[in-house]
């Protein structure tokens, strides 16, 4: 496996992230949607993501869902991971996103998102820290800060928490209970 790509500014930007926003099918997910005979849908979440969001919690970054399909899928997961904010059926995630900074008074600046496809390159932009798994359009790789050296549902998102946490000096206090003196991960 090869590293990460983090663009120049990136640990910077990271270290101010108050509020962390993601994005699902093909971040939290691996994008692929199944339905069985009933037409009910199915999402496979990699559980190393979802500690990572808990984690982040932990380190006082509020977290956030917004994604332009609706699943009662993510509705649970959201709950199961204590994230309150959850927009979904967001066909304008800047909208979605400007909504969520009124509501919770976090300066633009001070938040993150992590997305994949064409439809989240306009709130990409205009983060204050934009991430992506390996896996997504190679446009959006093109416009992030901090490409993850792992694919969407594939533990993507605990690799930029934990970039996240190490840039605003946080993962010591979040992770001590896990490592021995001396040691850190």
């Amino acid at each position: 496996m090869t590293g990460p790509t983090v663009r120049a500014g990136a640990a910077e930007k990271a270290s101010r992230v108050r509020l962390f926003l993601t994005d699902v099918d093909g971040v939290l997910t691996d994008g692929g949607i199944l339905y069985d005979a009933a037409g009910l849908e199915t999402k496979r979440f990699h559980v190393r993501d979802g500690h990572g969001i808990k984690m982040l919690q932990r380190g006082g970054v509020r977290v956030g869902i917004i994604t332009g399909r609706t699943s009662e899928v993510v509705e649970i997961r959201a709950r199961e991971l204590g994230v309150g904010i959850v927009r979904q059926g967001a066909y304008d995630k800047v909208a979605a996103w400007r909504e969520i900074l009124a509501e919770t008074g976090v300066p633009a600046e001070e938040t993150a998102y992590v997305g994949d496809d064409i439809v989240d390159l306009p709130l990409l932009r205009v983060v204050g820290f934009a991430a992506a798994p390996v896996d997504a359009e190679g446009y959006v790789l093109d416009a992030v800060d901090y490409v993850a050296s792992r694919a969407g549902g594939k533990g993507a998102v605990r690799e930029i928490v934990e970039f996240l946490l190490r840039a605003s000096g946080r993962w010591g206090e979040v992770t001590g209970k896990y490592f021995r003196p001396g040691e850190g991960g």
